[in-house]
């Protein structure tokens, strides 16, 4: 295959950009990049009353999140419109396609009326004009739909790159709509001609598009249009089996960079969701377009596991270097009020970073040392804060008070001593000592903790707590 590969990414802008949409553009783009080809962008924005501004920008900034680089494009589809209607002028003129003025109601009647007869339910071809055929007179002042000439013998087949060879009789396929009343062309015809102009070559989208495919491919044929290889992925499943819904995660992917998903995570884990190479979990996106075949995309259904995703953004979060880190943490735990002001950020990131499965997670753990002080509640410190346990506290603040090094080693080393002291066990001085310092009962390694915080407020909290 050579440089000649033009894949497209398609979606219509009635909504976010969701899991499934941000796949598709993923392993178009992957392909695109395998074969040294182009990778096009077109907004399908012919539904003029579901598409919006909103919807067209929240594609957009999925694709930039995801780092999906268009070679060419976005191209609108409406922009196009002057050439449909061309396209379908042509048509009307070498009678590939004709006017039809049957209204809704009475092309349901049809339907109604082949199924009832057990035959399949379309449109009966009333005004489709055959050699010696007398069409019905045109009723006054309506305006007429028009429709594709159809092929009524023989059958559409194409080599699915997924799904081998798939074949549809003509019988099957309706006389489709091209174009509404008010002349605007409709969805499927537009993704053709568009397709033929932007040199379409691979066209791989969610196997919902299969019903789609012999009409397109036929009006192709009757354009004298080259035909695309199509592959249909199937869909993603929720953890339970079902079609993915909002309840499993089926949100807008910027919805996971909000969660605290790293775009370079959210791209391995979903390459993984339909495609594979060996058993490689963890992958770069240069990895990705070295590898990537269409060969090796599953022919079943791919199953949505947040646990997995998780493990996935854990491992690229661990990866980060600490200014990448500080980077993408810092803005969150402004967000939250946080004051970062004085501490070592990248200290206290790295005490949580290699536990946290997201940047949120960081975030609000780092919060511990960005949050105003709040004493520990009343009843811990009735449980926990006893005479006994200020005694060893009073030892442990005088000790820690004439120590020439506040590090992490120096604190956990005069914490043995305290214990050895004592002869009490960790928890007697560890849980004391954080409601003491940290107003919480639970900590990563206090140590750590008391280091980070320094000297001058952990000796000042000591001395509020005894």
């Amino acid at each position: 295959m050579t440089s000649s590969v033009r894949t497209r990414f398609a979606p219509s802008p009635t909504g976010y950009l969701h899991l499934g949409g941000a796949r598709t553009a993923l392993f178009s783009w992957a392909f695109a990049r395998h074969h040294q080809g182009t990778f096009v962008l077109r907004i399908e924005d012919t539904d003029l009353e579901r598409s919006t501004p909103e919807a067209v920008q929240a594609i957009l900034d999925g694709m930039k999140w995801l780092s999906l680089e268009a070679d060419e494009g976005p191209f609108y589809q409406m922009q196009r419109a002057e050439r449909h209607k061309e396209v379908i002028a042509q048509m009307l003129a070498e009678g590939s396609a004709y006017y039809c003025y049957s209204t809704p109601e009475e092309v349901e009647q049809m339907r109604e009326s082949a199924k009832a007869k057990g035959l399949k339910p379309k449109y009966d071809g009333t005004w489709r004009p055959e050699p010696g055929k007398t069409l019905p007179a045109i009723p006054e002042g309506r305006k007429p739909v028009v429709r594709f000439k159809n092929p009524t013998e023989g059958a559409v087949s194409w080599n699915d790159m997924l799904k081998g060879t798939i074949t549809i009789e003509n019988a099957e396929l309706d006389d489709l709509i091209i174009a509404r009343p008010d002349g605007t062309p409709t969805y499927n015809f537009c993704v053709v001609v568009d397709d033929w102009d932007m040199r379409i070559s691979h066209v791989i989208r969610g196997d919902d598009h299969i019903n789609n495919t012999p009409r397109q491919i036929n009006i192709l044929k009757a354009l004298g249009a080259p035909i695309p290889e199509y592959g249909h992925v199937p869909m993603i499943l929720g953890p339970d089996g079902q079609k993915l819904s909002k309840r499993h995660g089926a949100v807008s992917i910027m919805e996971y960079e909000k969660q605290g998903y790293l775009p370079e995570a959210m791209v391995n884990y979903l390459a993984r969701l339909g495609w594979s190479h060996g058993d490689d979990e963890i992958f770069s996106r240069e990895q990705l377009v070295e590898w990537f075949d269409t060969r090796n995309l599953s022919k079943s259904a791919a199953q949505w596991d947040p646990k997995k995703l998780n493990w996935v953004n854990a491992h690229y979060i661990k990866a980060l270097s600490d200014e990448a880190l500080l980077e993408h943490v810092l803005p969150r735990i402004h967000s939250r009020g946080g004051n970062t002001e004085g501490l070592d950020m990248v200290a206290v990131l790295n005490l949580f970073k290699d536990r946290a499965e997201t940047l949120e997670q960081l975030a609000e753990n780092a919060m511990l040392f960005c949050a105003p002080f709040q004493p520990a509640t009343e009843e811990l410190q009735t449980q926990f804060l006893t005479d006994d346990a200020k005694r060893i506290l009073a030892g442990f603040a005088e000790n820690a008070s004439k120590l020439n090094t506040w590090t992490s080693e120096a604190l956990d080393a005069l914490i043995k001593e305290t214990l050895s002291e004592h002869g009490i066990k960790m928890p007697m001085l560890g849980i004391p000592l954080r409601l003491a310092v940290t107003g919480q009962k639970q900590t990563p390694s206090i140590g750590a903790v008391l280091a980070i915080i320094g000297k001058t407020i952990v000796l000042e909290r000591l001395q509020n707590a005894i």
